[in-house]
């Protein structure tokens, strides 16, 4: 009777939407879980009231949809406000991602009375991000950090006092070790760095394609938007087959209703945003003007190009009257497919994977921050593996050597080196025949 029980449990839950908090018969129970935050639909007093009447089911739907569009048009009004905004909110959301994922640990482990465990994790989430995000500075903006005396000398020995603090976390973490806690210890300490390793280092990632352009932002994130809203919707109104067991309300029409509509929605969003150079000129510091700019000459992938239809689709273009041979489309919206496969069909592992991270520590969601939806981490789940995707994906396929960046690593330098560059590029160029004793 009591295994029954525990299995009309397991269905009660599903049922109400509480997937990630059921438990199979069988499976190990945590001790201390009790007390790790769950997910909540708590909401204002006035909505409650509005949504008594209606199912579970309905008013989850409800919720979730409110919140979808309040987050949506947040990120909007991120966009207007421009690239500085968006990189302080990844910032904040990625604090805010480390914080619930160290808050599982920690509450799993309190009952241990683990020294330094909360003061040491954090120090590392500074100190990693002191690495990152100095080095992304000095990368595209060293002229500028150049220019202030006091930042001299940070930017010289950025990677040693890098290595230092962290040096310094390593050696405090071994004099809180405790005998009769070591194994527990050093599980929290792998836990914080495999932490660090999701979410500093692809929030980093997620700097740097901002920094090549905000397209490289915007179009990936809203595919996976939009393919998370339709695999909801789709899965909501029609899913009947089982997709995945860590999500048991993952269906399979859901999946490739998805998937379908992402690489719609991926066409028509690339389609605008490739007309402004606001979103595809890479952010750079001008030290004529001295301030930022996103002016640039466009990359070939932004220009208007025309392409020879394949022999097959000439054919069936002549069958039905039609002599094209060539398009015209932007080498963007071609890339733009390969982000949209990637968003839809690798993509939601990122979320199957939190799904097992959460079934192991029996709760719902990563936390109750926003109703309908979880914690921060449950809507960026997907989002850090795809910015992932992205900058590889732009590094292999897209980068080209900037002139820009190679003009400030050059400026960089004392007036002597300067020079002596100038110099050796003059004497390469005349042996190449590209410059003549005339031309200088």
């Amino acid at each position: 009777m009591t295994e029954l029980r525990r299995r009309q449990n397991v269905d009660e839950a599903l049922q109400s939407g509480e997937e990630e908090a059921a438990v199979l018969p069988g499976e190990p129970q945590l001790e201390n879980t009790q007390s790790i935050p769950q997910g909540s639909d708590r909401t204002t007093e006035a909505l409650d009231t509005a949504l008594k009447d209606l199912t579970p089911r309905w008013r989850n739907w409800i919720i979730r949809g409110i919140f979808t569009w309040l987050m949506i048009f947040g990120f909007f009004f991120l966009v207007y406000l421009g690239p500085l905004a968006l990189v302080l909110a990844i910032f904040a959301i990625q604090i805010k991602c480390f914080h619930e994922i160290i808050t599982i640990g920690y509450t799993v482990y309190k009952s241990y009375d683990l020294p330094w465990f909360r003061t040491l994790s954090w120090y590392f989430l500074f100190t990693s991000n002191y690495f990152f995000y100095g080095e992304s500075l000095i990368e595209y903006f060293g002229v500028l950090l150049h220019r202030m005396e006091f930042l001299r000398h940070l930017v010289k020995y950025h990677r040693f006092i890098s290595f230092s603090l962290y040096v310094a976390g390593f050696v405090g973490f071994v004099f809180s070790l405790v005998k009769r806690h070591y194994l527990k210890q050093f599980t929290l300490f792998g836990w914080t760095h495999v932490t660090l390793l999701i979410i500093v280092t692809q929030s980093h990632l997620i700097i740097h394609n901002v920094f090549e352009g905000l397209i490289w932002l915007l179009v990936p994130v809203s595919m996976i938007i939009c393919n998370d809203i339709m695999a909801y919707m789709f899965g909501f109104f029609f899913g009947k087959t089982p997709l995945i067991k860590l999500s048991p309300k993952k269906t399979w029409e859901g999946f490739i209703g998805g998937a379908i509509s992402t690489v719609l929605f991926g066409f028509m969003v690339s389609y605008i945003l490739v007309q402004f150079d606001y979103f595809v000129c890479p952010i750079t510091y001008d030290d004529v003007s001295d301030h930022l700019s996103m002016e640039c000459t466009r990359h070939p992938v932004f220009i208007l190009t025309e392409f020879s239809l394949p022999l097959m689709i000439q054919k069936i273009f002549n069958i039905i009257g039609l002599s094209w041979t060539t398009v015209k489309i932007y080498p963007f919206i071609l890339h733009s497919i390969s982000m949209s496969v990637f968003a839809s069909v690798i993509g939601p592992f990122g979320g199957f994977f939190a799904s097992g991270f959460k079934r192991a520590f029996k709760i719902k969601d990563f936390g109750d921050l926003i109703p309908g939806h979880g914690g921060i981490m449950d809507r960026f789940d997907c989002q850090f593996l795809m910015a992932t995707f992205v900058n590889v994906y732009y590094g292999s396929f897209i980068r080209a050597p900037n002139p820009q960046k190679i003009i400030q690593s050059v400026l960089l330098l004392t007036t002597e080196e300067q020079l002596h560059v100038f110099q050796m590029l003059k004497e390469k160029l005349l042996q190449k025949g590209i410059l003549n004793e005339t031309n200088l």
